[in-house]
């Protein structure tokens, strides 16, 4: 089974800063074809966060207009740019959101690998938090199937990541407590995440966190002794998660977005000489 990710996306509209400096509708069309056109096709998409910049409802459905061309289901969970009524306007009549007014959280069972989404927005604020209520809800989920190889989304990652600004000023509360929990349930194959616009890659509570570019601006390596934060235009990339199964596991590739020269090398078991 191949799990496709991508996020943050941030989709505006015409004539907004964000799509003037970094064209991110166009980007995430551009993510779209990609993915439809991998062979072999990934069987699911997720898009952990970030869908659109303000969480305008015309955004929103400027953004479903553009992944509704995805030749495969999608499931998605809001980011701190997201707003839970307006994606649950756009994106619940596809039928795995919440309908109540609460956290945008749910567990997709039908697949080799059973999703369990959660919702760390925090409305007006660019940090996430996992509260009682959030965390409660995922004990229980957990122990539901406790021998089911699972994978947790989330926005913001569970792990101090480096970039200091994005360390001190955006990032996750109730991490402690979550690694607790994700302890006590060893069938957490990965934790997926987004928020950070670069791929990261933690070991964490016994699993492991990865985080997932974004499909249009990247973030600058601003790693210590810097405390600036930078955008920088790095190819846009999407994350392959591929689930081997029979004891082989899960194994997650970047993939880059965009077309580059291909060479055949190796094919039906021989080797092929290398052409210009």
């Amino acid at each position: 089974m191949l799990i496709a990710q991508i996020s943050d996306s941030h989709v505006s509209l015409p004539g907004r800063l964000i799509e003037r400096a970094f064209q991110t509708s166009e980007h995430l069309a551009r993510a779209v074809a990609h993915l439809n056109a991998l062979d072999p096709r990934p069987d699911v998409v997720l898009h952990t966060g970030d869908i659109v910049d303000h969480g305008l409802a015309e955004e929103y459905e400027h953004a479903r207009e553009i992944l509704a061309a995805l030749a495969m289901p999608l499931y998605v969970i809001p980011g701190n740019h997201d707003d839970r009524a307006g994606l649950r306007q756009a994106f619940g009549r596809d039928g795995y959101l919440p309908r109540d007014d609460g956290f945008l959280q749910y567990v997709v069972e039908d697949l080799p690998l059973r999703l369990v989404a959660l919702d760390t927005l925090v409305p007006k604020s660019a940090e996430g938090r996992l509260c009682r209520q959030r965390l409660t809800w995922l004990d229980t989920q957990l122990a539901a199937a406790p021998s089911v190889p699972t994978m947790l989304l989330m926005h913001h990652p569970p792990f101090v990541s480096g970039l200091t600004v994005m360390d001190e000023t955006m990032g996750l509360e109730g991490i402690d407590e979550l690694a607790a929990i994700v302890r006590r349930h060893p069938q957490v194959e990965r934790i997926l995440s987004g928020h950070l616009h670069r791929p990261m890659l933690r070991r964490f509570a016994g699993t492991v966190a990865c985080t997932c570019p974004s499909t249009a601006h990247q973030l600058g390596l601003d790693l210590p002794p810097q405390t600036r934060l930078t955008v920088a235009m790095e190819p846009p990339a999407a994350m392959i998660h591929c689930w081997l199964g029979d004891g082989a596991g899960l194994v997650s590739h970047l993939s880059v977005i965009g077309s580059y020269p291909t060479h055949v090398v190796f094919e039906d078991g021989k080797w092929l000489p290398l052409k210009d």
